[in-house]
């Protein structure tokens, strides 16, 4: 005999599903009711018991902890703007110093922080034994190192590591590459000796004589070669990690004298730019830097204000051609060109509020009185703050230095 399967409706087994869940929830609340301490925390959601019901301050557990105040974050403009003026202003000089011997550099970087030094004479003394790395020690923020190694008549490391051909010889007898890898070589001899600015190269496009006042120190007179050469030059001392420093802006190759000795007047800046200004639009680099020359420039410059002070110049440099790098000026202090028109101090002041980003001068004599001066300028607004502000960016920017790891 068979057995029907019996079949509950729906409802109905729900039903007794609901009874079933109702009587074990019953119990378990009966149990834990019957527990001494409350039957441990209460969970999510359920109705708050003992003194947080009463109104009392919940536990620690549940207090919610606020977040951890963030330090204010640190701007390059505020950080610059929080180191005293005279440590900002100091930042903006180069001054030579004699590389016989360390004293010299030492004081000027002890004194008054200094923000470059430029070596003059035999560097053998600075350049060995360590001198510039226990310099680089007294100094609160790092100061660039800079020499004057273009090859030829103008280099400083003959002593040390050999002669360099001149441009114009380089341009002649070498490829590009080869004067890369030449311009490489010497780079990183530099480097490891502490040297960090190389003045050089030329950018002037010339067809002097070899031994006139540019001459052999330009690589050609045709602007594409000069374009190509120094070029490669520049390149070399970048992958060394030497910054290069393209000279003597806006073209000093047609000049018609030596800024050493006088007055200079280059041909009217329409013809600047069919020539001399040609390769500075093609090698201008932010891993560069441009110094300015004494140069007067018809259609540029003012009356009897050299391109070295002139604010039309960092115009040009700037605004036309685009250059935001480190400027500097030619030396301030033993050029006709410019100490026949205005003293040291107010040439400095001058080159600071026309644009340049760093005054550079032969000696480390009047250091104290060209700062003074300075200051004295931010005091009455000839020099403005934030033009100081802006030419420390630009340096600390070319030295590698983070503005808001010198603050305070």
């Amino acid at each position: 005999m068979k057995h029907r399967s019996i079949q509950r409706p729906w409802r109905f087994t729900a039903l007794v599903s609901g009874v079933v869940v109702a009587c074990l929830a019953g119990v378990v609340v009966a149990v834990v009711r019957a527990m001494p301490d409350g039957g441990g925390e209460p969970q999510p959601g359920a109705a708050a018991t003992g003194p947080a019901a009463d109104g009392a301050a919940p536990s620690s557990a549940a207090r919610p902890v606020p977040p951890s105040p963030q330090p204010p974050r640190c701007t390059a403009a505020a950080a610059i703007s929080e180191l005293p003026i005279r440590q900002r202003l100091a930042q903006l000089l180069m001054v030579g110093v004699d590389a016989s011997g360390p004293a010299e550099a030492r004081k000027a970087v002890s004194s008054e922080q200094v923000g470059g030094i430029f070596l003059t004479g035999d560097a053998t003394a600075l350049l060995t034994g360590g001198a510039l790395e226990r310099l680089q020690q007294a100094a609160t923020i790092p100061v660039a190192v800079a020499v004057d190694e273009e090859g030829g008549r103008v280099q400083r490391l003959e002593n040390l590591d050999g002669k360099l051909p001149s441009a114009r010889e380089m341009a002649q007898t070498m490829t590009p590459r080869q004067v890369y890898e030449l311009a490489l070589q010497r780079g990183e001899a530099m480097r490891d000796r502490g040297v960090t600015v190389d003045l050089a190269p030329s950018v002037d496009v010339s067809d002097q004589p070899d031994n006139a006042v540019i001459g052999d120190r330009s690589f050609s007179d045709d602007p594409v070669v000069v374009t190509r050469y120094v070029d490669a030059f520049a390149q070399g001392l970048r992958d060394s990690g030497v910054l290069p420093v393209f000279k003597h802006f806006p073209g000093h190759g047609q000049g018609d004298g030596d800024s050493h000795s006088g007055a200079v007047t280059t041909p009217p800046l329409d013809e600047l730019r069919r020539l001399d200004l040609l390769p500075y639009q093609r090698v201008l680099n932010p891993q560069s830097a441009v110094m300015l020359g004494h140069l007067d420039v018809p259609g540029l410059t003012e009356p009897g204000t050299p391109a070295s002070i002139s604010p039309a110049t960092l115009a040009l440099l700037r605004d036309e051609l685009g250059f935001d790098g480190l400027v500097l000026t030619d030396d301030l202090a033993a050029m006709r060109a410019i100490t026949d028109r205005v003293d040291l101090p107010e040439a400095v002041r001058q080159s600071l509020a026309a644009g340049v980003d760093m005054a550079l001068w032969i000696t480390s004599e009047e250091l104290d009185e060209v700062l003074d001066h300075l200051e004295q300028s931010i005091a009455d607004g000839s020099l403005p703050e934030q033009r100081v502000n802006e030419a420390v960016g630009n340096v600390l920017a070319a030295k590698g230095v983070d503005p808001c790891a010198v603050r305070g």
